[in-house]
C-alpha cells in the first residue's frame, strides 16, 4: 500500500516554506518601503535579530566608541602629567634663580663692605696724626738759644702735662727706644714711608725696638727726664734715625694731612 502526503488547506506549512515566505515578505518590504501594510511587527523584529547575528555591527561600534573614549582620557591624564611636571620644573627654575640672585647680591654686598673696610683701615695706616692729641706747639723748630748744644731747636715742643699719652704719629717699625742722653727716654720710629720720626722726655716707655705700630699707638707717656726745663714732649723728623738729620716737624705733619 502506497503512502501520500496530505495535502489541502489543513495541512500546515514546512518550516522550509515559512523562511522562504518571510525573506520573501522582507523583500517586498524592502522593495516597496511599505513597512506596516506588508510585514507584522514580529517578522521586522526576526529581521532585526537575523540583521544583528549576520552582522555583529552593533557590537564593534560599541567596543570602538569606549576604546576611543579611554585612550582620550588617558591622553588628556598624561598631557596634565606632563604640563604639572613642567610648571613644576619651571617653578624649581625660578627659585634657583631667585636664590642664585639673593646670594650674588649677598655676596656684593660683603665684598663691598670688606673693600670698605680694606680702604678705611688704608687710609688709617696712613693717615698722620698729632702726637698729642689736642696739643699745640710750645717752642717752634730752629728756635735758637743756650738750651740746645747745637744753638738751635732741632725739633718742636708741644705742650704735654706729665703723664700725658704719647702716640705714634703715622705706621711705622721702632728702631730705638729707651735712654737717648739729652733726650732722656726716647722713641725713634722708622716710618712706612721711609722718614723717622722721635718722641723725647718721656717718663715712661711702652715699646720695644722691632716692634710695628700704627697711627695713634701709644709709645710711652710724657715727662722731663734728659735736658729738660719740664714736662713737654720734644718732637723731631728726620731723614735718618741720627741726630742732626732733622726736617721742619710742623711742615712734614701738614704735608701728610695734620692740622698743626
Amino acid at each position: 500500500m502506497a503512502f501520500t502526503r496530505a495535502t489541502g488547506k489543513h495541512r500546515a506549512p514546512s518550516r522550509l516554506t515559512r523562511r522562504t515566505a518571510s525573506l520573501a515578505g522582507i523583500a517586498t518590504i524592502a522593495t516597496t518601503g511599505v513597512i506596516g501594510t506588508l510585514a507584522s511587527p514580529a517578522l521586522a523584529a526576526e529581521a532585526e535579530a537575523a540583521s544583528v547575528e549576520d552582522t555583529g555591527l552593533t557590537q564593534v561600534v560599541s567596543v570602538g566608541t569606549l576604546a576611543d573614549e579611554i585612550a582620550d582620557q588617558a591622553a588628556a591624564q598624561q598631557r596634565a602629567a606632563e604640563e604639572a611636571q613642567a610648571q613644576a620644573r619651571a617653578k624649581a627654575k625660578a627659585e634657583a634663580e631667585a636664590k642664585r640672585r639673593a646670594e650674588a647680591r649677598a655676596k656684593e654686598a660683603r665684598e663691598a663692605k670688606e673693600r670698605a673696610a680694606r680702604e678705611a683701615e688704608r687710609k688709617r695706616l696712613n693717615s698722620f696724626r698729632l702726637p698729642i692729641a689736642g696739643s699745640y706747639v710750645t717752642t717752634g723748630y730752629q728756635t735758637g738759644g743756650s738750651l740746645w748744644s747745637s744753638g738751635s731747636h732741632s725739633g718742636v715742643d708741644f705742650r704735654a702735662p706729665m703723664g700725658s699719652s704719647v702716640v705714634a704719629v703715622g705706621s711705622g717699625t721702632v728702631v730705638e727706644a729707651g735712654w737717648g742722653g739729652a733726650y732722656g727716654n726716647n722713641v725713634v720710629l722708622k716710618m712706612n714711608d721711609g722718614t723717622y720720626t722721635q718722641y723725647g722726655h718721656l717718663s715712661s716707655v711702652s715699646v720695644s725696638v722691632g716692634q710695628q705700630v700704627v697711627p695713634g699707638q701709644q709709645l710711652g707717656l710724657s715727662g722731663s727726664t734728659g735736658n729738660s726745663t719740664g714736662p713737654h714732649l720734644h718732637f723731631e723728623a728726620r731723614t735718618t734715625a741720627e741726630y742732626g738729620s732733622d726736617m721742619n716737624p710742623v711742615a712734614y705733619l701738614r704735608a701728610r694731612g695734620v692740622n698743626v
